[in-house]
């Protein structure tokens, strides 16, 4: 049985752990006895192993996919920020204050020329421009925005190690 040794020390991943959390991206809902049986398990098992996972960080949550469109949020877009310095307090309040604005879906700190990907969801291509104006070239710390449309977003499959 292979183990994958995780990055910050915090313990490893076996099979059993690789297909629980398999299991569970494919359905962060999944009752606990189903779990078992579909990784041939004991309940107590499947629920000490999900138990020990979320202890040590592994599972950082359980999310429902919101369908934004739905939601009246149809456009969505990815604003690459670059700020105009490299200062810790600058990049630390920025790193608060975005998140937390409630057209953001995720935030992502980068490398490169830019230094944040937001992916941002919005009621319409106005709606977008004056978000982008109001909250980013306004914003003193903010050097340079470019806005790129999302046509359409899948989401990967990127789990645990196989």
């Amino acid at each position: 049985m292979t183990k994958d040794v995780r990055p910050d020390g915090a313990g490893t991943l076996d099979a059993v752990d690789r297909r629980l959390l398999a299991e569970l991206e494919r359905d962060g809902r999944i009752a606990n006895n189903r779990l078992a049986a579909r990784l041939g398990v004991a309940p107590s098992t499947a629920h000490a192993r999900t138990r020990a996972l979320v202890e040590r960080g592994v599972v950082r949550g359980v999310h429902a996919e919101v369908d934004l469109a739905a939601v009246g949020r149809p456009v969505e877009a990815l604003v690459a920020v670059r700020l105009r310095a490299h200062d810790r307090a600058q990049i630390e309040a920025f790193s608060r204050r975005v998140p937390a604005l409630a057209e953001v879906v995720q935030t992502f700190h980068v490398s490169g020329a830019e230094d944040y990907m937001l992916h941002v969801a919005v009621a319409s291509s106005g709606a977008l421009r004056d978000w982008v104006l109001d909250h980013l070239t306004t914003d003193p710390a903010v050097a340079h925005t470019e806005t790129t449309l999302v046509f359409e977003h899948r989401r990967g499959n990127a789990g645990p190690p196989r």
